[in-house]
């Protein structure tokens, strides 16, 4: 049994059949890249721009690009965009559909001129990380701050220090902290070198092969705040290693939380009894109301 015809589909151009329900829903991952929406607009808006200022687009019709999109963004910000199943297959292909009902597909058909979907989800995909890795680098340099100023203040705590959780030798407190802190801060050193491989622009690749309008990749770039480009084109569209490279520094990271968490849910027992844990990252039981827990 046919789905939707093709034909609605962005790439359904040679196709006269409808697809199989199935290989539609088999193949939409619009419900996972949306979060990718602002991304996609903003890359939109650039290239759009750059096939401006090589002509292919009129001031007037970047103006309704720029403004139509501007008007999707919203709507996805705002909760109201509204997913057409089977026709939205992905992020890309939803936001130039919705363009296309609010400024008319005639000058919205324009907007995919020389680009393809695989240089679209590349770029999405490396804005949205460099977005997450500035978020979580904000925050390491803050703990950082913490651990420097509380360690300072609490120097004169003597505590011990602990092999194989036998008592070994007397240690600062603030020796202990610092440990963590070189920890972090080799984990933002390894943020910064993974984000700047992260942040190269693969915008002007097209599917494999580049872009045969010659538009200004550099302007691009430099409008959606990427550092340099991705220089061979097949490179730029094929290679996900800038994700696991990330998900790679990711369990790096976790792992030294983990290890502070740990040490952290031991000194606040009973038996050690070094820190106490706020009320507000602690839970009780639903048996022993003399318990609080680490959770």
């Amino acid at each position: 049994m046919a789905g939707a015809p093709s034909s609605e589909k962005l790439w359904g151009g040679r196709f006269t059949g409808g697809q199989d329900p199935l290989m539609t829903a088999y193949n939409e991952s619009i419900y996972y890249d949306r979060a990718f929406y602002s991304q996609d607009i903003r890359g939109s808006i650039a290239w759009a721009r750059a096939n401006k200022n090589k002509g292919i687009l009129n001031d007037d019709e970047f103006a309704e690009i720029e403004r139509g999109l501007k008007e999707v963004e919203e709507e996805w910000k705002s909760g109201k965009f509204s997913i057409k199943p089977g026709v939205d297959e992905d992020i890309h292909t939803a936001n130039e559909r919705r363009l296309g009902e609010i400024i008319g597909k005639n000058i919205a058909g324009k907007l995919h001129t020389g680009r393809s979907r695989n240089e679209q989800v590349a770029v999405d995909m490396r804005m949205w990380l460099r977005e997450q890795l500035d978020n979580i680098e904000s925050f390491l340099v803050d703990f950082l701050k913490v651990v420097a100023s509380r360690s300072e203040q609490e120097i004169e705590h003597v505590m011990p220090g602990y092999t194989h959780l036998q008592r070994a030798q007397p240690i600062r407190w603030s020796h202990w902290m610092l440990s963590y802190g070189l920890a972090f801060a080799n984990d933002l050193e390894r943020l910064r070198e993974v984000k700047q491989r992260v942040n190269r622009s693969p915008l002007g690749c097209g599917a494999l092969a580049g872009n045969p309008f010659g538009i200004d990749r550099d302007a691009m770039a430099n409008e959606l705040g990427f550092d340099t480009l991705i220089y061979n084109s097949m490179a730029g569209v094929a290679d996900r290693d800038f994700v696991v490279e990330t998900m790679q520094w990711g369990s790096m990271l976790m792992l030294h939380l983990s290890r502070w968490a740990e040490d952290l849910i031991i000194y606040s027992s009973a038996e050690f009894n070094f820190v106490r844990l706020a009320d507000a990252y602690s839970t009780g039981s639903s048996l022993m109301p003399q318990k609080k827990n680490p959770d």
